[in-house]
């Protein structure tokens, strides 16, 4: 009965519950990309660590501007210099450093040079086009707090410490396990009544993309000692253990009790479209336990899934606030719907204008059409028991941040 059915947000707190945070291992900056930082970093330098020229120009003391002064050095990014003569002015190139004795930069375009002299207008002020030391990192300070993802920027910022080596959290090990005997791996033959498995490599993408890594891959045959056997495998391997299919009421779904004889259920049944078959629960080990995901088989229902559950829970064992939930645009609405009891997580193209963003949703929001996967940018969430209408406010979940 759909009375029965549980919230996302009673799924996600029984899915988070107790979570631990995985452990660290040391990596080279070089092969930290895309990795969490197990530890915060303190910064060891000021960035800039000097006074530098924000420009092409002419270094001088601001009280000698609107004068022809003479140039007394030249300056490039890395050489060294002198102490400024007074009443003169040095050449300095972007990155240069400021000698002492000069206290802004002139651009030189507004400078008129003849011979070895430079005549320099008036209007400059003491700091003008000038980096000032630590503007950007201070020595001491805080450079990447524990949790953040080492993407593009973050790399930059340690490898402008001098920082080789940092602290990551271990990646989550996940089993990746598909129910069926009507599911066939790519490169078989179909048989009557059989498709080809696109939740795996689906799956396996969106995993990495999160931050796990794949220690098992495996096809489950309908039988419920087989399913009993897999599973049990699989737990004693991995941090999580992801099935798709066999969460239903079918006969051949035998997965949901395999789950209870080996470890305890948590959540089963959600009150979402697509996904309603959706399991959550543990599997106990030797050392301790391995958290279950039970997603549905149909694609479009494994790929909402996969970002509604697989991504926090990977998230929180990375300790990475930044996945755990994911982020949030208001949008307009441009297409019209009413939702049941279940809250309807719709496939949608964001689209910008005058007014923002609005959301364009498929035609086609079935289960099963993943083609809409391929575009979307990110799942319009409509409440339940809820009629919206076009330009109606909608609140979307973005699916294209890397984080």
């Amino acid at each position: 009965m759909d009375s029965e059915l549980k919230p996302v947000s009673a799924a996600l707190e029984a899915l988070l519950a107790n979570v631990p945070m995985l452990g660290n291992e040391t990596l080279s900056v070089e092969q930290a990309a895309g990795r969490v930082l197990g530890e915060t970093v303190t910064a060891r330098l000021d960035v800039p660590s000097f006074d530098n020229s924000a420009m092409d120009g002419y270094a001088l003391h601001h009280r000698d501007a609107g004068r022809r002064l003479p140039i007394s050095q030249r300056i490039a990014a890395g050489s060294p210099v002198q102490p400024l003569e007074p009443g003169s002015c040095a050449r300095i190139f972007t990155g240069g450093e400021i000698p002492p004795g000069a206290d802004c930069v002139v651009m030189q375009e507004r400078v008129e040079v003849t011979g070895d002299t430079a005549l320099v207008p008036a209007d400059i002020a003491a700091g003008d086009s000038i980096r000032r030391r630590g503007r950007d990192v201070a020595s001491g300070s805080t450079l990447l707090d524990a949790g953040t993802r080492l993407e593009a920027a973050a790399l930059g910022h340690l490898a402008g410490q001098g920082i080789t080596e940092v602290e990551v959290r271990r990646r989550p090990r996940v089993a990746l396990l598909s129910t069926g005997d009507e599911i066939v791996d790519p490169g078989q033959s179909l048989g009557p009544g059989q498709l080809y498995n696109s939740n795996r490599p689906m799956l396996r993408r969106l995993l990495e993309r999160f931050g796990a890594t794949l220690v098992m891959t495996a096809s489950i045959p309908d039988d419920p000692a087989a399913t009993r056997e897999v599973l049990a495998e699989a737990a004693s391997q991995a941090d999580i253990v992801v099935t798709t299919g066999g969460v239903s009421v079918g006969e051949e779904d035998h997965v949901k009790a395999a789950v209870e004889s080996l470890g305890q259920l948590d959540l089963w049944r959600l009150a979402i479209r697509p996904g309603k078959p959706l399991a959550l629960g543990r599997i106990s080990r030797r050392d301790g336990e391995t958290r279950f995901v039970g997603l549905p088989g149909n694609p479009v229902s494994s790929f909402v899934g996969a970002w509604l559950f697989l991504r926090p829970l990977v998230g929180r064992m990375l300790g990475c606030p930044a996945l755990v939930s994911l982020p949030e645009i208001p949008a307009r609405s441009d297409f019209s719907t009413r939702t049941g009891p279940r809250a309807h997580y719709m496939r949608v193209i964001l689209r910008f204008d005058e007014q923002g963003p609005f959301a364009e949703a498929f035609a086609d929001q079935n289960s099963a059409v993943l083609s809409s996967c391929i575009e979307a940018d990110a799942l319009a969430v409509i409440p339940p028991e809820t009629t919206l209408s076009p330009g109606d406010r909608v609140t979307c979940l973005w699916l294209r941040s890397d984080a």
